[in-house]
């Protein structure tokens, strides 16, 4: 009986070492979970500390942080990437949006536009080179289209328009649809320095060599016609024509 006793006395030894060794880590356990929760739920209040925008050339920096909703610096570990994203496309100016998280609380958002293309004069339209029109009163600087152009010549004027450089779209005050008796693409451009170009839709693009034909005209003005023959009217040569 005492040899059964003392072996039950110390199997109990035993099972109360085990429970006290496994407990252990249990709480140490425990205790990093509470660690890290306490750690995170304390980040949660650590607001972003530097947006850069890169990118844009119609959109302020503060449109953007508005229209992402981060215009307060908000928690840096709630504000979701992706979130940003989502929003940013719902502008009809912006054509492709990437948002990344960066270290010291850092986001960077890198926008590609949509190019504005032209104004329309009769409702003050902005038109974008996907087609869609806004009504943004904001002064930009593009030309204005000043008549209808049919629907059957529309879409292609808006392809072709797409094929001018930007630094030459600069220069384009006004254009208007004016076909004659021998071209119904006839277009007539504006330009800001006082000159007028005649242009056909099949040659739109020439007018990227606008900048070219400015350095041989000596600072004379007149009509530049590049719908045929590509030849130059002084202006005084045409206004004593009228005379005539």
């Amino acid at each position: 009986m005492e040899e059964k006793e003392e072996l039950e006395e110390v199997t109990d030894k035993k099972l109360k070492k085990v429970r006290k060794i496994k407990i252990i880590p249990i709480l140490i356990t425990i205790f990093i979970i509470g660690l890290v929760a306490v750690i995170i739920y304390l980040l949660t209040f650590l607001k972003i500390t530097n947006i850069y925008v890169k990118g844009t050339n119609y959109l302020s920096d503060q449109d953007i942080l508005e229209q992402a909703k981060i215009d307060d610096y908000p928690s840096f570990i709630k504000t979701s990437a992706k979130a940003l994203e989502r929003r940013l496309k719902r502008n009809p100016y912006i054509k492709k949006v990437k948002v990344k998280k960066k270290a010291f609380r850092t986001i960077e958002i890198t926008i590609e536009e949509e190019k504005i293309l032209f104004r329309k004069d009769e409702n003050k339209l902005l038109v974008l080179e996907n087609g869609k029109e806004v009504d943004d009163k904001l002064k930009y600087n593009v030309p204005i289209l000043l008549n209808y152009v049919p629907d059957t010549k529309y879409n292609t004027f808006l392809n072709k328009m797409t094929k001018i450089n930007d630094s030459v779209k600069t220069e384009i005050s006004e254009i208007r649809y004016d076909p004659n008796n021998q071209d119904d693409d006839r277009f007539l451009l504006s330009m800001n320095d006082g000159n007028l170009v005649y242009l056909t839709l099949t040659k739109f693009k020439q007018i990227n060599y606008y900048e070219e034909v400015l350095d041989q005209l000596e600072g004379k003005k007149g009509i530049l016609y590049l719908d045929s023959g590509n030849h130059f009217k002084i202006m005084d040569e045409i206004n004593k024509e009228e005379e005539k």
